[in-house]
């Protein structure tokens, strides 16, 4: 078997790179009537489903099964099992590009199947490995999973609200962790005499919190009581970023970015938050800052970082690192930006989607090879 079925971050953080700007350049030319797809989603659907259950979920499994190990002690799936879920993952992507040909049903089974086997191995590790502490992961998996299926049945939105909300808790919970983790690391290098706080009282009253307002969101999707909620989950999240040292950081991409990305959960919540009161603020542009926002920047921040770090290489950003980190954030801005615009923001729109491209394209290019390559002795 090559050295990209050795360990699960190596096809799933390549499939992702792949998919995010594949996946966006199939849904413009929908758009622009220049392709038309076999599905029996609509291009809007479409591209909402393989954006949250195909790219973000390929990069959640490249991130589970590199971390449910380290976790259990357990061996990580490798070989031929690894290349069998990556072939699951695809054949979803395949099943629902082609479900009008195939059958909703039949594209639904083979896709949902994908996390529901990623789901399974995890809980089976972390029950052997007796590491209950990370039971939650496996829970909002499931729910990850019911979200699929109720999107493939036609609940459309409450189906997105529920994944979205799921992916940002599991980002509050597992940034939670990573963020100050990292940074107190790196700063304890340095000598530096004041670090990120310790986990406390606060830190899990904020995330109680994001959990009660995304539950609100998905129930009640447009309320002022519902508003205020994730208003003030959203101030509680800056404040747990702001206690976590990310100034001190800036000369390192690979830390930065991380806050960068955590960054983009209170913006996105609080845009939430504002949708609900002011009508110029339409809800996409908040839900863009929580997806291409926070979910595509902590992604691209985790897959660099773990990357480096599993093939042996030293954990600093190069200079192509930190393009990449700049070009995905220039995507979100620019897709924000002509969200709010009168005129629709075609021009804001299409920069934004070149950004997004050459993000991803730029983390193939670099770290493609790293992740099709043996592990190396770092110098």
């Amino acid at each position: 078997m090559p050295a990209l079925f050795e360990r699960g971050f190596r096809p799933f953080f390549l499939l992702a790179g792949l998919w995010a700007p594949a996946a966006l350049l199939l849904w413009l030319a929908m758009l622009a009537g220049i392709l038309e797809l076999p599905t029996a989603m609509d291009p809007v659907a479409w591209h909402v489903h393989e954006m949250l259950f195909g790219f973000v979920a390929a990069a959640i499994a490249g991130f589970l099964l590199t971390a449910v190990p380290g976790w259990t002690g357990r061996p990580p799936l490798r070989r031929l099992p690894l290349a069998a879920l990556a072939a699951l993952w695809l054949a979803g992507r395949l099943a629902v590009a082609l479900s009008a040909w195939v059958g909703a049903a039949v594209a639904a089974a083979v896709d949902i199947a994908f996390l529901a086997v990623l789901a399974t191995f995890c809980a089976r590790e972390i029950a052997i490995g007796r590491n209950w502490r990370n039971l939650v992961v496996i829970a909002l998996l499931a729910i990850l999973i019911a979200a699929n299926a109720l999107f493939h049945l036609g609940e459309t939105e409450i189906a997105e609200r529920a994944a979205v909300a799921t992916i940002v808790t599991l980002i509050t919970l597992i940034g939670g962790r990573v963020v100050p983790e990292f940074t107190r690391n790196w700063l304890v290098r340095r000598g530096a005499a004041k670090l990120p706080p310790q986990r406390d009282h606060f830190d899990s009253a904020a995330m109680a919190l994001t959990v009660a307002a995304a539950i609100s969101w998905v129930a009640v999707s447009d309320h002022p009581l519902v508003g205020a909620l994730l208003g003030l989950a959203a101030v509680a999240l800056a404040v747990r970023l702001a206690r976590w040292r990310g100034l001190s950081t800036t000369s390192e991409p690979l830390l930065w970015v991380l806050h960068l990305g955590y960054l983009w959960l209170p913006v996105g919540l609080a845009l939430l938050a504002v949708s609900m009161l002011v009508p110029a603020v339409p809800q996409g542009v908040a839900l863009h800052a929580l997806t291409a926002g926070a979910m595509a920047t902590m992604i691209l921040a985790m897959m660099t970082r773990a990357t480096l770090g599993h093939t042996g290489r030293p954990l600093t950003a190069s200079r192509a690192t930190a393009a990449i980190y700049m070009l995905v954030t220039v995507a979100v801005a620019a897709r924000l930006a002509s969200g709010l615009a009168d005129d629709g923001g075609s021009l804001l729109l299409h920069a934004s989607a070149a950004a997004w491209v050459a993000a991803f394209a730029l983390f193939v290019l670099s770290y493609g090879p790293m992740l099709l390559r043996q592990r190396i002795d770092p110098s």
